[in-house]
């Protein structure tokens, strides 16, 4: 077992949260990106895990460019101990007794299965907030389910909704699933947190993949049941929101959004042609919802005698919503990311200098701070 963290938990970290320890029991994505939510606000995140192996996000990636682990092990400390054999047991259970929250991300039943249930880590540590990540949750008929972001998007309705009609249904190109499962931790995390603050009691937190995606999709259930309309897959555009879509450019194509009444106005005046915005066809959001295709027609007409740059200047000039697709090329040459801390520059083991999101949300009495990236896996551990 790799030597545990410094005990002072302030040390050298920053945020609304340096007074806390957690454990992180979690691999892949989602249980870890709760971890990193916290240890970016100042938690003491010490992980846990496999001698010999890690976290598989040690490895994954582009080949020779696992480059996910550096933000996803930001700001932890590891130690290495085998969790299916009672002394790795035994370890976690000493480092969890002074410990404010446990991540973990197993199927259900598995710590239990370990001997590291919430029955068995509560009576250590009453105060503990065990935070619970996985496919579909700890009950019901599907808990022990196999279950990753791809198959969560699919059970929570989004992979249905994205992508054009006249093919199979697109996914995003991250694991969006993964990470809105983490999200949901980490703010289950804090709000249980708040109830210890009055109680002292601790308790589990569920989130399951699934429920997470599920919460983000707006009206689709009373749409159907209510009004017995299935939303379906419109491409870059939703049905009766308008203007809101891609527009294409002389040299690119831009986002625009001005399907609200009076930033249509201004839109129609940024295109030198204010009557748009007294035309019926066009003079409120149901008739431009009406005739959304030819209005979108009129606008790409527009903005395709323009460069990308120059739409922008104008819309901005106008107060309209507008911006290019960006890619990572971007957003490392954008002053506003860089304004913002948006991407900072950490040390890694590995590669250097490494460019990455900065913390999020930012607070500003106790801003988050990232120390390092991802740690490299020492070499005792490598040949455990």
């Amino acid at each position: 077992m790799t030597t545990p963290p410094n005990p002072d938990r302030s040390s050298t970290r920053q945020g609304a949260l340096t007074d806390l320890k957690v454990i992180e029991c979690a691999q892949l994505i989602a249980g870890p990106f709760c971890g990193q939510l916290l240890a970016d606000h100042g938690a003491q995140v010490i992980k846990v895990e496999q001698p010999g192996i890690g976290d598989p996000m040690r490895t994954w990636g582009r080949a020779g460019y696992p480059l996910s682990w550096e933000i996803l092990g930001r700001n932890k400390d590891s130690v290495f101990l085998n969790l299916r054999e009672p002394a790795g047991q035994a370890a976690l259970k000493a480092i969890v007794a002074d410990a404010d929250i446990l991540i973990e991300n197993f199927r259900p039943g598995t710590m239990e299965k370990w001997g590291l249930g919430y029955d068995v880590l509560s009576a250590l540590n009453p105060g503990l907030i065990m935070v619970r990540v996985s496919g579909y949750g700890q009950t019901g008929p599907y808990a022990k389910r196999a279950g990753y972001a791809s198959v969560g998007e699919a059970m929570g309705g989004l992979r249905a909704l994205i992508g054009d009609p006249d093919r199979k249904p697109a996914r995003a190109g991250i694991s969006l699933g993964d990470s809105l499962a983490g999200m949901f931790a980490m703010m289950g995390a804090l709000t249980a947190l708040h109830h210890r603050e009055r109680t002292g009691e601790g308790q589990v937190v569920d989130a399951s993949i699934y429920e997470s995606v599920l919460a983000l999709m707006e009206a689709t259930i009373p749409e159907h049941a209510i009004e017995n309309f299935v939303r379906q897959r419109t491409g870059s555009y939703l049905p009766g929101i308008a203007p809101s879509n891609i527009y294409d450019c002389a040299d690119g194509q831009v986002v625009i959004g001005a399907n609200q009444d009076t930033v249509f106005g201004r839109l129609a005046d940024a295109m030198g042609a204010p009557e748009l915005a007294t035309d019926p066809r066009y003079a409120d959001h149901v008739a431009r919802g009406a005739n959304q295709a030819e209005l979108d027609a009129r606008i790409t007409d527009w903005t395709s005698a323009h460069r990308a740059d120059e739409v922008q200047r104008v819309m901005d000039a106008h107060g309209v919503p507008c911006s290019k697709l960006y890619r990572a090329a971007d957003m490392l040459a954008d002053p506003h990311y860089a304004a913002r801390d948006a991407v900072i520059t950490v040390e890694s083991d590995r590669y250097g200098l490494v460019p990455m999101q900065g913390v999020f949300p930012k607070l500003s009495k106790t801003p988050g701070s990232v120390r390092h990236a991802g740690k490299a896996m020492p070499e005792d551990d490598l040949k455990t």
